[in-house]
């Protein structure tokens, strides 16, 4: 097993402040506009009301058309201001994501969006991780794999079960993580339109 830190709790201790209400109205409001004006060939206007949503973080934007996955696509790391991280994940989710043909004029109205604001990533031991609570990367060579915390609560899996699929999302043996993979966890402010229908539900 790779040794771990000490601190392994640190990823709650790195857990940000909440966004109040209209922040993430905001934030959702922006993720539409930016899908309709890249369907309209427009650049999205990035004028936040909030200071909050110029500080660099990662997030991710998923997409939902009536209860099915459209698309989803995320920053891991705090590369951009909040609000043009949204806006451009919102976008790549729509128009990007390989799994899926481009979103159309006719479905933009009708996704529904779900945010997901990440806590800066700790490395953290097996033994710590919570399921519901923690989302996990997994890093072995130039092998990565992501699952957001939510996705443990939407399939039912413990904790062990999230280690093991975060492995299999990185393209790695379930036990890739006693063999030397990197273990590191994240919080996430999750929010989403009304009437959000989760994968799976």
């Amino acid at each position: 097993m790779s040794p771990q830190p000490e601190n392994s709790r640190a990823a709650e201790a790195a857990e940000p402040l909440p966004y109040s209400a209209d922040e993430r109205a905001e934030l959702l409001r922006l993720a539409h506009e930016a899908i309709e004006a890249a369907l309209s060939g427009r650049k999205v206007e990035l004028n936040p009301s909030s200071e909050r949503l110029l500080e660099p973080r990662g997030a991710f934007t998923t997409l939902h058309l009536e209860g099915n996955l459209r698309g989803c696509v995320g920053y891991v790391y705090p590369v951009k201001p909040l609000c043009r991280t949204v806006a451009e994940t919102a976008t790549a989710a729509a128009f990007n994501d390989t799994r899926f043909p481009p979103v159309t004029a006719e479905e933009a109205p009708r996704l529904k969006i779900e945010i997901s604001v990440l806590s800066p990533l700790v490395p953290i031991a097996a033994e710590d991780i919570e399921a519901g609570r923690h989302g996990l990367v997994i890093t072995l060579g130039s092998r990565r794999g992501l699952l957001l915390p939510q996705v443990a609560v939407e399939f039912g899996w413990d904790a062990p079960t999230f280690l093991q699929e975060t492995c299999h999302k990185a393209g790695l043996p379930p036990d890739a993580w006693e063999r030397g993979a990197v273990i590191e966890a994240f919080t996430a402010e999750v929010f989403h339109d009304e009437g959000f229908v989760p994968a799976g539900k």
